[in-house]
């Protein structure tokens, strides 16, 4: 049997508590290290589901900057037909690459993007703020995250919130949205744009309203013979808004269709939260009257950011 006298033991028990403060040291460093990995939070999903407001809401509650993720809001000018938030909606929160793109026929493609936002999302990482991207273009976030070789999330901790709801309603939602643009100025914004040799497969004009309404706002400009009748003009709209409504409904179901297929991506852990009590109450009227946004999207959005940055800062409340 070995004996171990006191000295012995005074010496085991230092050994002990070197060690210990060796795996205590080392549990700070691997804590550390987590807490140093940039993190970054996503808000994903179809159009008219209410992206913007989550996004603002995050930064304003965690002191972050938005980066645009939408192909055609890159663009500059068309704030109504591109859904462009407006000034007051941004409630000051910092936009990035929203409007940058000056040659509105210019191609900017996938590529473009992933280095532009990467840009943006370090530059808001420098100054201890929070990046939050936040647009329904699947190609422009798969391609910062996942393209050149998986640098971007090789670099970041990241969090998908997807924000989704009942199919149908989410493209009647959508298509309801159309008459939302005419009121606040769509067609005369068309009317302003117009060119009647105009390419709508690139640029800004891809955008929907502004393919859609050609045929409207050209017999609108023509003149002396080739007038065309008030009631002409009337129908030419009618058939416009028509298929501004149908093609803003198949954006939706394709958008929604491709985010299901990134969420079954290794390595996209995809938030889902469902919006369908909140689009409800828009179509009753009664989304400005109740909580409604507050249970269903915020409070959930906020606990998962949370959970999420752990230690991060947080401007007093």
């Amino acid at each position: 049997m070995l004996h171990v006298g006191r000295d012995g033991e005074e010496s085991a028990r230092g050994r002990e508590r070197t060690a210990g403060r060796g795996r205590s040291a080392q549990r700070n460093q691997v804590r550390t290290l987590v807490m140093a990995i940039a993190k970054v939070v996503f808000v994903l999903g179809a159009t008219a589901t209410g992206k913007s407001k989550l996004a603002i809401a995050l930064c304003k509650r965690f002191g972050g900057e938005v980066i645009n993720a939408d192909k055609i809001q890159v663009y500059a000018g068309l704030p109504v037909i591109t859904n462009k938030v407006t000034d007051d909606e941004r409630a000051g929160v910092p936009h990035h690459l929203l409007g940058v793109v000056r040659d509105l026929g210019a191609d900017y493609a996938p590529e473009d993007f992933r280095r532009d936002a990467a840009a943006a999302v370090a530059g808001v990482l420098s100054f201890g703020r929070l990046p939050v991207v936040a647009g329904g273009s699947n190609r422009y976030v798969e391609a910062l995250v996942d393209g050149d070789g998986g640098a971007f999330r090789g670099a970041h901790d990241v969090l998908f919130l997807w924000l989704d709801a009942e199919p149908r309603l989410l493209e009647w939602h959508a298509s309801a949205r159309v008459d939302d643009m005419v009121h606040a100025g769509a067609v005369a914004e068309a009317r302003d744009a117009f060119r009647g040799d105009a390419d709508y497969t690139c640029g800004v004009r891809r955008a929907i309203g502004l393919p859609e309404m050609h045929d409207y706002q050209r017999l609108l400009a023509a003149e002396g013979g080739g007038a065309a009748t008030d009631a002409e003009l009337a129908g030419e709209l009618a058939r416009a808004l028509w298929e501004m409504k149908d093609n803003t409904s198949r954006l939706a179901r394709a958008q929604s269709e491709k985010l299901r297929r990134l969420s079954g991506l290794n390595g996209w852990d995809v938030r889902r939260v469902d919006v369908t009590a909140v689009l409800l109450r828009m179509a009753d009227g009664t989304a400005f009257r109740d909580s409604t946004w507050e249970n269903v999207v915020w409070e959930p959005c906020e606990e998962m950011a949370c959970r999420f940055l752990g230690n991060y800062p947080t401007p007093p409340p």
